[in-house]
């Protein structure tokens, strides 16, 4: 058939992967182009009739296939197999013998020479991993972090891992390591890290990566990232206003903390893991928002109440000047004082405390409570002072409309606080992040913090 011609040699016994197998020759017929001055013409005539071939990454404009005329620049136009997909003929229009009898064409055997590198990935994987009768759909997702391209492969590909990786990195150019999750996050270590084997490619782990126009290196084996959650950090980073306060309470590397700054908003980014807090600090500096987010690695429970504390007793502000443009500077004799725009003043609470560890993240809201029980914190809290808005990241399981799901984690915040929260109490919403697994999804609750928590005596 017209479409098995095109596919490569099938070879389900491959456990190494040997690209000078995927040579293939396919025998078709073309049409040698009289005068190349016509060829435009002889092109859209024979595409109008159907006659001619079209194949995905292979041009139908060849040189003729006999070395002498391809050195004068002749060309040939490849002509569609005559048999369909159904293995029926389907001989040529009654354009191609009338090209012919005029003496603009004339139709000759042309082989078309198909190797490993015309394939895809897709191809390639279908032609030397078990059918699909066997096993699932062919492994082709892949998380791509920096130059590691990050699988999780099911059981039955065990056996293929090696394989699969060298054609993807053939395959894809930005990577240039494949590695496959042995464990699920965080059974390694509490920083959420797993752990991995490589399947091709160099053991590096020191990646680059960008998102919301920033900047952030790190080590992928030792810090937690997720490339699905761009999206999100986004929606919730578009929530921040310029001169607002966030607290960041388990920030990783950053994700909503740098872009936050750049839109100049006041961020106390913190993390645990050691090395996530100086990958954090690099992107700070990286990214030039050292005026707006301050880094810091300390345990998620006290931070709560230490930055919220220490933020009461903290003066700083950003002084935004003019910049001169570089006629204004040529111009001057001497350099001209700056002209100021505005300052944006850091505010003395915060509006806002980002909590992205979903496994846990519910059980650290009690440390919300009391969070200004102290006395000589209410006698430095701004008369016009709200409360925060707690964004509070959880898994659970999932539902056509998430109804009883968004009711269950109220219920898990209500518990935790000792205060009673509804998904139809003001301000509350439990949005939908993602799905994680066939029946787990990633939530985040959204309320603000209740007066009589923040102030209740522990």
């Amino acid at each position: 058939m017209a479409e098995e011609m095109f596919r490569p040699p099938i070879n389900r016994a491959m456990r190494v992967l040997d690209r000078s197998f995927f040579r293939k020759s396919v025998p078709i017929s073309a049409a040698r182009i009289i005068d190349i001055k016509t060829i435009s013409k002889l092109r859209s005539e024979l595409q109008k009739s159907r006659d001619i071939l079209f194949i995905d990454r292979l041009s139908n404009i060849q040189p003729d296939p006999v070395e002498e005329n391809a050195k004068l620049g002749k060309k040939c136009i490849l002509l569609r197999p005559q048999v369909d997909d159904k293995g029926e003929n389907k001989p040529w229009s009654p354009k191609v013998s009338e090209l012919e009898d005029a003496n603009l064409i004339k139709v000759i055997p042309y082989e078309v020479q198909l190797d490993y590198d015309y394939w895809t990935y897709h191809d390639i994987a279908s032609a030397v991993l078990p059918s699909s009768e066997e096993h699932d759909e062919i492994p082709s997702g892949f998380t791509l972090v920096g130059h590691v391209a990050h699988l999780n492969l099911r059981d039955q590909y065990l056996p293929y891992k090696n394989l699969i990786g060298e054609i993807l990195i053939d395959k894809n150019p930005g990577v240039r390591t494949v590695i496959n999750k042995i464990d699920d996050v965080g059974e390694e270590s509490e920083y959420r890290t797993f752990k991995y084997e490589v399947l091709a490619g160099p053991d590096d782990m020191d990646v680059e990566i960008r998102e919301a126009d920033c900047t952030f290196r790190f080590n992928y084996a030792k810090v937690y990232w997720n490339s699905r959650l761009n999206t999100e950090h986004g929606r919730l980073v578009d929530s921040f206003a310029e001169g607002d306060a966030v607290c960041d309470v388990m920030a990783g590397i950053g994700p909503f903390a740098v872009p936050a700054g750049r839109k100049k908003v006041f961020v106390w980014a913190n993390d645990l893991n050691p090395d996530s807090y100086a990958s954090l600090a690099d992107a700070v500096k990286r990214n030039k928002v050292e005026q707006y987010v301050r880094s810091f690695n300390d345990n998620g429970f006290t931070f709560i109440k230490t930055a919220a504390a220490e933020l009461l007793r903290t003066d700083h502000k950003v002084t935004i000047t003019k910049k001169q443009s570089r006629t204004e500077a040529a111009k001057s004799a001497a350099p001209a004082a700056p002209v100021i725009l505005k300052e944006i003043v850091q505010p003395k609470t915060f509006q806002h405390y980002v909590m992205n560890l979903p496994a846990t993240a519910l059980t650290f809201l009690p440390s919300f409570i009391g969070l200004y029980a102290s006395p000589s914190d209410r006698a430095l809290l701004p008369a016009d002072s709200k409360m925060p808005m707690i964004h509070c990241y959880c898994f659970s399981t999932k539902s056509e409309d998430n109804v009883r799901e968004g009711i269950e984690i109220c219920q898990e915040v209500t518990r935790q606080i000792g205060y009673e929260i509804t998904p139809e109490t003001p301000e509350t919403r439990v949005w939908d992040v993602r799905d994680v697994a066939p029946h787990k999804r990633m939530f985040c609750v959204t309320f603000r913090l209740p007066e009589e928590v923040a102030f209740r005596e522990t």
